[in-house]
């Protein structure tokens, strides 16, 4: 069942690649979304199916040279596979309204792009995994690619995530390619069994952590997220922000726990510390971003720092003898994935929703959505309050559940658990509550208020299969965090997978799970105070009678109406934050006065623009960048046209050889 519902997953993305190369203009955007949907729903019933029912395997050797195709589906591989289906359907539903303007190409590579996130974690050997993942950086690349046309920096956009994903790639080729050589074969089964030297174990998992973090998003290879992200059409957005960075956490997992089964301390300390510095970095960057898109492309860098933490937390756990806590701790960071792939898909399709009808996507000139699209409003709330780790969204339940399972290890985690874990936990704490002002300024500075610009004057509310594809998410969202219990056999399955014989995990699991969903939570409880709220004022109406409604105007102090420029901005709002930490921001200001021609003693007019850079980027990639192009244009010289000089060239090569092959021998 599983191996046909995955086939029927992938065959569907095949013949829907096609036909949206064949059908006519008209029909290709409903075709394309119907059939990657379709495709969708059935890789979901795949991944559960894997989950609940065990471990499915295939090898098709005719469709690869030397190697063969090899693919299996167990517990681990079924999760990934079915968040990134239930992604697929709700941006497919979302794209019939939202991409009807886009070419064959790029309604094309859209079901093919969805078909190759399916494959990933259904690989069951090195040269599989590989084919799977360069198929989905290709096709990931062309569809950020799909409005370049329109706007410059999408090129440039597309240049770094280019760049940023092969580099990851060599690293993981690098790292399995080690592997396997010390493995004798590159199946999982045969890199499961390998006993490899600590030198080589060590290489492996540094080599595979920096490849597969790059494609998560991780500081500090994280720059190509908020660049490309942002400028990809939303729904692709969404799938690379909610679906395809989950890939990068599927292959820390997979490799590091499962094939190398656990290592060294200090491997486990090295995830956790980049999963807080991720955290902590990335909503900083989206608290103080005035970009919408880019904003939400921060906030993705810091759910997977998150997820980290708990994996790291979960490998420390299992190498210090607290099997418990490590089956606690990597649940969390599985649950966060689910839960992150729900609301990250509902914040990218609303933010696409606002850019199709205002034309812009800079929060200081957004305002005023409330009133004109009240159903997208209401869709980027849900988003919002999930994303801000608040009770009843369902980003809570798995923060609370990994900061569980930081404190209970205090007393028996020794002395490096007693350092760190306090840490990560406020690490955690702080986190949340910049992520709370984030998407406070983000629904506030962008949907309330007074317009502040035409576009936001203009806008209206999304087509019905734009609001379908949210509403499907947002029920999603509501569901897990409602019943978050819904989702523990398919989370237990997959940590049986990496953590085996812990009959004790699922029972404290869902021990905790029950905590959170019981007759008395806080989430219930949350919901019955909100609803109160809501309902006794309009009762209180109600009995009252109805009464004509006046306009009338408020006091106003004597200085006019309120407009549009005296209200909040989303770089006023950040000021706060920004002046605290400035030293990490490091913003950039510049003031421009201009003189009056009368005299330059009087001001005609002052320019203050503030801007703050990415300081990772600014001081780890710009000096490289730099030398490259120093080092380019020194090379130019060497090419001087002269062909007695390039017949040199290859002698001297050709010598150069030979020397080395002597020494070799």
């Amino acid at each position: 069942m599983t191996g046909t519902l995955l086939a029927g997953a992938v065959g569907l993305c095949v013949v829907t690649a096609v036909a949206a190369l064949l059908v006519p203009d008209r029909a290709r955007a409903l075709v394309t979304g119907l059939g990657t949907a379709g495709a969708g729903g059935f890789g979901v019933a795949a991944g559960v199916a894997a989950a609940l029912g065990g471990r499915w395997s295939v090898w098709l050797p005719e469709l690869l040279p030397l190697a063969g195709v090899r693919l299996s589906l167990d517990g681990l591989g079924g999760l990934f596979v079915a968040v990134t289906g239930g992604v697929a359907v709700c941006a497919s539903l979302y794209a019939i309204g939202y991409a009807r303007e886009h070419g064959r190409i790029v309604h094309g590579v859209l079901p093919l792009f969805v078909g190759s996130m399916l494959l990933v974690p259904a690989a069951a050997s090195v040269s599989t995994l590989l084919l799977a993942w360069e198929l989905m950086a290709l096709t990931s690349l062309l569809l950020v690619l799909a409005e370049h046309a329109h706007r410059p920096q999408v090129g440039r956009a597309g240049m770094w995530y280019a760049v940023m994903t092969h580099l990851g790639f060599a690293a993981i080729l690098a790292g399995l390619a080690l592997f396997a050589a010390h493995a004798g074969g590159e199946t999982f089964e045969q890199l499961r069994a390998a006993e490899l030297p600590a030198a080589a174990r060590n290489t492996v998992f540094l080599a595979t952590l920096i490849g597969f973090a790059s494609k998560a998003g991780i500081v500090p290879v994280h720059v190509w997220l908020p660049r490309a992200h942002p400028e990809a059409p939303s729904h692709v957005s969404a799938l690379m922000s909610a679906a395809m960075v989950n890939m990068g956490v599927y292959g820390i997992v997979r490799v590091a726990l499962d094939l190398l089964g656990g290592g060294a301390t200090w491997w486990w300390l090295v995830t956790l510390g980049a999963g807080a510095l991720s955290a902590l970095y990335g909503i900083l960057q989206a608290a103080v971003s005035s970009d919408l898109k880019r904003l939400l492309g921060y906030s993705t860098t810091e759910n997977m720092g998150l997820v980290l933490v708990g994996v790291g937390a979960a490998g420390f756990f299992a190498r210090s003898g607290i099997p418990v806590l490590a089956g606690l701790a990597l649940t969390a960071a599985l649950l966060h994935v689910v839960n992150h792939a729900g609301f990250k898909t509902l914040l990218f399709l609303a933010a696409g929703s606002v850019l199709r009808a205002t034309g812009v996507r800079d929060l200081d000139a957004l305002g005023g959505l409330r009133a004109r699209m009240p159903a997208t409003s209401v869709l980027f709330a849900i988003g919002a309050l999930c994303a801000s780790a608040l009770p009843p969204g369902n980003a809570f339940v798995s923060e609370w559940l990994l900061l569980q399972s930081l404190i209970h290890a205090l007393p028996a985690s020794g002395v490096a658990g007693a350092v760190t874990m306090p840490l990560a936990v406020a690490v955690i704490a702080l986190s949340a509550g910049l992520a709370v002002a984030t998407f406070v300024k983000a629904f506030g500075i962008g949907f309330l208020a007074r317009p502040r610009s035409p576009g936001a004057e203009r806008s209206a509310e999304s087509p019905a299969t734009m609001l379908a594809g949210m509403g499907v998410t947002a029920a999603c969202c509501a569901v897990l965090a409602l019943a978050p219990a819904v989702v523990l056999p398919a989370l237990s399955a997959a940590v049986t997978v990496v953590l085996p014989g812990q009959p004790a995990v699922s029972g404290q699991v869902a021990l905790h799970l029950n905590g959170v969903v019981g007759t008395i939570s806080p989430a219930l409880i949350t919901i019955a105070l909100v609803a109160a709220v809501a309902l006794v004022p309009t009762a209180l109406r109600l009995v009252a009678g109805r009464r004509a409604r006046r306009m009338a105007r408020l006091w106003d102090c004597g200085a006019g109406p309120m407009t549009a420029r005296m209200e909040y901005t989303a770089t006023s709002f950040a000021e706060p934050l920004q002046r605290v930490f400035d030293n990490v921001l490091a913003p950039e200001r510049d003031v421009h006065v201009t003189p009056a021609k009368e005299s330059a003693y009087l001001v005609a007019r002052v320019r203050f623009q503030a801007r703050i850079p990415d300081r990772v980027e600014h001081r780890l990639y710009q000096p490289v960048l730099a030398a490259m192009e120093a080092l380019g244009g020194s090379a130019r010289k060497l090419a001087n046209g002269s062909v007695h000089r390039y017949l040199a060239y290859g002698f001297y090569a050709l010598i150069g050889a030979l020397i080395v092959l002597a020494v070799i021998r």
